[in-house]
């Protein structure tokens, strides 16, 4: 069927227009050719391109050239130099000397709790931190084990004693009838006879005798497992604070302290602190009895406190080549804790010896050496003596003296005569 509406004129070719529209059908139909000159400008845009590429990556490869060849060109120069050395003045000794040394805080006592009974833990008392006393009751162990045995102890003693009264009826019955054979005219009974009671009753003594052995050992174990029952409550040994828990309820515990038992309890008393230190040996002749030691901690940064010079171990280990030294404080107020680090400071004698920083020092084969340059920078390795180790500085007897230059810190790469950089540094022998 035709429709009026939709009659077109024979001659309309819709593809004449770029873009020609169809009112009924809303039809926009777009051209797919292109003008000759745009793959031209494509092209044009393309080479401009590529040369601008070209010449940014030549620009670069140049000033990276120029900057390895600089860098090249530095090193060479740096490698021909002399290594540089930092150096420092020889020192004297002040006036007034102070050793400083760390050391460590321990507790006027220190134990270890083991259980004395085998069983299993039923309650525990005190925990850590807790300030007990003397016999204090701490913990207690159940013991189902060392009852029974209390018990057969009990009734071992029991059937003993009933023994010996066995044992003296026989003694009895023995002794009546050799007394009446003992008493009988001659020709009565015969010698044999006599004899015969005679051996009976001395062998029912002696099985008496074995009785009441038998009794009195029994009691000394009855006595045994009734003394360890005692040990069922676990006690502080002394006035002092909880340092350590290892049990709960419930845990099995071995009586005994070795390496397959483990502790209960650890306690220490710190009402009175031992400090112990170990003092080099350089030092150790001045360090005496009675003498006066300063003791600073870094959490208690505000004070410090005095204590004495209690004894010393009077060796030297052989292989710290230090001296054990104890010193002993008041500690009232509980303001120093076992355990703790500490530094201790030792008045000594005033020398007038050169120091050196302890990074000046070199510990070779043949002792230790010092790094001495002279005025045209020129490495000379000296054999030098220490007298007094103070850790950070060094004072030494024989080797330098003061106004000499010294290195620090001198690699070992450097050798006897080798010519230096010299760099002052910014320490003083002085400093502390």
């Amino acid at each position: 069927m035709n429709n009026p509406a939709l009659s077109r004129d024979d001659d309309f070719d819709p593809f004449d227009d770029p873009v020609t529209e169809v009112e009924d059908h809303h039809v926009a139909v777009v051209s797919t050719t292109y003008a000759p000159s745009t793959g031209r400008r494509l092209r044009l845009f393309a080479g401009i391109f590529a040369v601008i590429l070209a010449a940014g990556f030549f620009v670069v490869y140049k000033s990276r050239s120029r900057q390895e060849a600089a860098l090249a060109a530095s090193t060479a120069e740096i490698a021909g130099q002399p290594p540089p050395v930092e150096v420092i003045t020889v020192g004297v000794a002040r006036a007034t000397d102070k050793l400083t040394l760390p050391g460590e805080t321990r507790g006027w006592y220190n134990s270890t709790i083991y259980a004395r009974v085998s069983g299993y833990v039923a309650h525990w008392i005190s925990d850590i931190g807790d300030r007990v006393k003397k016999d204090q009751v701490l913990a207690t162990i159940d013991t189902p084990e060392l009852d029974a045995q209390l018990e057969a102890a009990r009734a071992q003693i029991k059937a003993a004693e009933a023994e010996v009264k066995v044992r003296e009826s026989d003694v009895d019955f023995a002794k009546t009838t050799f007394d009446r054979w003992q008493g009988s005219p001659k020709g009565v009974v015969s010698d044999q006879e006599r004899e015969d009671k005679k051996a009976r009753y001395a062998a029912a003594e002696a099985q008496l005798n074995a009785a009441r052995a038998r009794v009195v050992l029994d009691q000394a174990n009855v006595d045994r497992l009734t003394s360890l029952t005692s040990f069922k409550a676990v006690t502080a040994p002394y006035d002092g604070v909880i340092t350590e828990r290892h049990l709960d309820v419930g845990d099995l515990v071995t009586a005994g302290s070795t390496s397959n038992t483990s502790p209960l309890y650890g306690i220490a008393q710190s009402d009175m602190i031992r400090v112990f230190i170990n003092v080099p040996q350089s030092a150790s002749p001045e360090i005496r009895d009675g003498g006066t030691a300063e003791i600073t901690a870094s959490e208690r940064s505000d004070r410090t406190f005095e204590g004495k010079v209690a004894r010393t171990s009077r060796a030297i280990d052989r292989r710290a080549r230090t001296l054990r030294v104890e010193v002993d404080l008041n500690n009232d107020n509980q303001a120093l804790l076992p355990g703790m680090y500490v530094q201790v400071a030792f008045h000594l004698k005033p020398t007038s010896f050169p120091e050196v920083p302890a990074s000046a020092l070199l510990f070779r084969a043949g002792g230790p050496q010092v790094a001495m340059i002279d005025g045209n920078g020129t490495v000379n390795f000296k054999d030098v003596t220490i007298a007094r180790d103070n850790g950070n500085l060094v004072q030494l007897a024989s080797g330098v003296s003061p106004g000499d230059k010294v290195a620090l810190n001198i690699s070992s790469q450097i050798a006897d005569g080798e010519k230096v950089t010299v760099r002052e540094s910014a320490k003083t022998a002085d400093a502390r």
